[in-house]
């Protein structure tokens, strides 16, 4: 058994301690789903997920690199859950490889709370320590002192077993922060939303799930001008699912860039609103380069929020048989939906004109650099009457049939030829590579 014991700031006033225990549970629910909440701290038995995270040296130092991040003032580990609490609550730790009865018997006996009731009549008694304690004779112990007492000395030293309530992940994330002052730059509110990504963190890697779409909100200060809103809010959308909390902040901070306060912000609220099954990358044992630093769509996504959604595009398939329209634009921070593309009996061109080249005619034969020689086709398309170009006040319908043509001297070509037109005509619509 492996168990740590997570202690939050007592004097932490953006979080009661109620909410504070509640919000560090939901963090540490990533690491295990066997959290509990225990006498005023929040302890997990992790000895399952020791292998899953690289060891247990390698799950230690996680832990104690972020927990400093959602509150966390002193933390310890210990072989039971009692055990860690006492050893938090003096500021000590303990090598796992060490017997246990030696290190918790010189700590104060006031760590363990089920003495505190009788501190007075056991320091009259020369007691100092939980060993002092353990030396008084058990049956005299057991009938002059409240049972409890009893119990939790045989459960820190492992002499009984411990029974917990574990905590129940909440199927839908909010959570709400009160800033330690009021805040009157939009930039400022980074200190605090960064603190409640860090509990979403904890909160998706126990769903095994990424966000795509999330929203902090904020409450004015209660003394506002009455012009003013009670608040305000930005959602910060993504094109895949992600719980890299770095990207999300990078996000969200450059949203808040462009954002002017009209009144100073007393609360922050953080949701999540639309959450995605995250497929995990398997580790392996040769480091990817891919997967080093930023990837593509996360570029993108930090440029929309900088530049503005409709300034960063990229193109999207879509399922039509029309060769223009088979590509469309769309803002690259949207999330990128699969869409079945229209197949084809023919190959299709490498590079597309972006109007067709009307072609001279030599005889019945087109001529582009030469006269053409049909190889493939024809592919009939027709389509388009429910396109409608309100710019241009007509639709996009098409009646062609195309053919893979050689020139002479411009090599494999894209052609096709009109139809139900009065004059038929040729038209050079793409380039093979």
């Amino acid at each position: 058994m492996l168990w740590s014991a997570l202690l939050p700031r007592t004097d932490d006033p953006a979080w009661p301690t109620d909410a504070a225990l509640r919000a560090l549970a939901i963090w540490a629910l990533q690491f295990t789903p066997r959290v509990a909440l225990a006498d005023g701290a929040v302890v997990m038995e992790v000895a399952a997920s020791v292998r899953l995270f690289g060891g247990v040296r390698a799950l230690r130092e996680r832990v104690l690199q972020e927990s400093g991040d959602v509150g966390v003032e002193r933390l310890a580990w210990a072989p039971n859950s009692l055990a860690a609490l006492a050893l938090a609550r003096t500021g000590r730790d303990m090598d796992l490889g060490v017997p246990l009865m030696p290190v918790l018997d010189v700590l104060p006996m006031e760590c363990l709370s089920a003495v505190h009731p009788h501190r007075a009549t056991l320091a009259r008694m020369g007691c100092r320590t939980l060993g002092d304690v353990r030396q008084l004779p058990r049956s005299g112990l057991g009938r002059r002192f409240d049972p409890s007492l009893l119990k939790a000395l045989d459960q820190a030293y492992g002499l009984a077993p411990e029974v917990h309530r574990w905590v129940v992940l909440p199927e839908r994330f909010e959570e709400s922060l009160e800033l330690m002052f009021r805040v009157d730059d939009a930039m400022a509110l980074m200190a605090g939303a960064n603190r409640l990504l860090r509990v979403l963190s904890g909160w998706l890697g126990a769903r095994h799930s990424g966000v795509t779409a999330f929203t902090l909100r904020w409450l004015h200060d209660a003394m506002r001008a009455r012009v003013v809103a009670e608040g305000g809010s930005i959602t910060v959308r993504t094109a895949q699912a992600t719980r890299d909390m770095a990207h999300l902040s990078r996000l969200l901070a450059e949203h808040l860039a462009h954002v002017k306060l009209p009144a100073p912000v007393s609360d922050l609220i953080l949701l999540a609103d639309e959450v995605h099954p995250l497929n995990e990358r398997s580790a392996s044992l040769v480091p990817d380069a891919v997967h080093q630093g930023e990837t593509l769509h996360q570029v993108l996504e930090r440029l929309s929020a900088r530049l503005g959604p409709q300034r960063v595009l990229r193109p999207v398939l879509c399922e039509d048989h029309r060769p223009e329209w088979m590509c469309r634009w769309q803002p690259a921070a949207l999330p990128l939906l699969p869409t079945p593309v229209a197949t084809s009996p023919l190959p299709q061109p490498t590079f597309l004109l972006p109007k067709p080249l009307k072609l001279v005619m030599r005889g019945d034969r087109p001529v582009y650099e030469g006269e053409l020689q049909l190889l493939l086709g024809p592919q009939r398309v027709e389509g388009g009457w429910w396109d409608r170009d309100e710019a241009a006040g007509e639709t996009r319908n098409v009646m062609r049939d195309y053919w893979v043509a050689l020139s002479p001297k411009a090599g494999v070509l894209w052609v096709f030829q009109t139809r139900l037109n009065a004059v038929p005509a040729w038209y050079l619509h793409g380039h093979f590579a």
